[in-house]
């Protein structure tokens, strides 16, 4: 019997890997990079269940911006348009199911290159402070689905593409459940916890 495998996605860490500041990352990048693991010698023998992307929608919120006032609009940031589009476009990929997740914004920060200053003394303007953006309900997404695909024997092998150490306890259940568990890492370099409670890397 041909083995199937679902290929799981975290959106976040593949824009830092397959995308830049410069180039962001597209729909049709993330199909491209699908098909290469599809054709990986590891999988080209195995029939695709379906690929989970899991990311988190932009904000659209309007928020006060500290010390000058005034306010930032998300929803009329560049960022905001590109990532609506990029989540649109994957959402009717064939064999592609959207796990999403939410923006929160955590108060502010300083930026980094004021705090890098080698100086004792800096001075913190208005353009120094950066809103302090996370993701919320993603990573437990990716776990549930770990279980789910698992426990209800959808697939034989579960393919993670990601460098988070915090999955080790979803890919450690994926394993005691008899599945197999397959990293994608794209060189980035991960805790010996990932690598002991993977079946295989695939180096792309």
């Amino acid at each position: 019997m041909q083995l199937s495998y679902a290929i799981l996605i975290d959106g976040g860490f593949l824009k830092h890997k397959i995308g830049s500041a410069k180039v962001p990352m597209t729909a049709d990048a993330v199909r491209q990079f699908v098909l290469q693991l599809q054709r990986s010698p590891e999988l080209s023998d195995m029939r695709l269940h379906r690929t989970y992307y899991y990311d988190a929608y932009p904000s659209s919120e309007v928020v006060k911006k500290p010390l000058n006032g005034g306010v930032l609009d998300f929803g009329k940031s560049s960022a905001y348009a590109r990532n609506r589009k990029l989540f649109s476009d994957l959402a009717v990929q064939p064999f592609m199911a959207m796990r999403m997740g939410e923006v929160v914004q955590n108060g502010w920060k300083v930026s980094h290159k004021l705090l890098n200053s080698p100086a004792d003394t800096v001075e913190l303007t208005a353009e120094h402070i950066q809103p302090a953006i996370g993701q919320k309900g993603v990573d437990m997404r990716i776990g549930l689905d770990i279980a789910s695909l698992t426990l209800k024997r959808q697939v034989q092998v579960i393919v993670l593409v990601t460098g988070d150490s915090d999955f080790v306890p979803a890919m450690k259940f994926a394993r005691k459940e008899g599945a197999q568990l397959f990293l994608v890492t794209l060189g980035h370099g991960i805790k010996d916890s990932m690598r002991e409670h993977a079946d295989l890397l695939i180096n792309l």
